[in-house]
């Protein structure tokens, strides 16, 4: 039950911040709406990475929307779980160093981005063993 509740739990996030981009959440300007839209978003993507601008930066900021969500989806079905959880990983830990970098510490740890990234790798160690509970993994062994 570990496993599917790091699934869940990760793919809630990573859908939660899908939604907000999206607007799905509510407009900018509401307190529990992060962006509220893809400009937002877009605006705080180049607060974390300010080196990058133009279409190069509408790119990076849709291609993280599109990593989240198939991370989100892959978690949610269970496929590839050790491989999703190191994705989901790999991809919160440059989340929490761009934001370090750019934003400073207090504000990574105030979004609990380094709690998300190791959970996404404890997924991703845990279900390395065998067949993963309430998977497509363990439905295609």
């Amino acid at each position: 039950m570990l496993i599917l509740g790091l699934r869940l739990a990760l793919a809630a996030s990573f859908l939660s911040a899908v939604a907000d981009r999206l607007g799905w959440l509510g407009p900018n300007g509401k307190s529990w709406v992060s962006w509220g839209d893809m400009q937002h978003f877009r605006e705080y993507t180049h607060q974390l990475v300010p080196f990058v601008d133009g279409e190069l930066l509408t790119i990076l900021a849709w291609a993280a929307t599109a990593a989240e969500l198939t991370i989100a989806v892959a978690l949610l079905v269970g496929i590839f779980v050790p491989w999703t959880g190191l994705a989901a990983g790999a991809l919160l830990a440059t989340f929490a160093i761009a934001m370090t970098v750019s934003l400073g510490p207090s504000v990574m740890l105030a979004y609990s981005v380094t709690s998300a990234m190791m959970a996404a790798f404890a997924l991703a160690h845990l279900s390395r063993g065998g067949p993963v509970p309430f998977s497509l993994d363990s439905l295609l062994r």
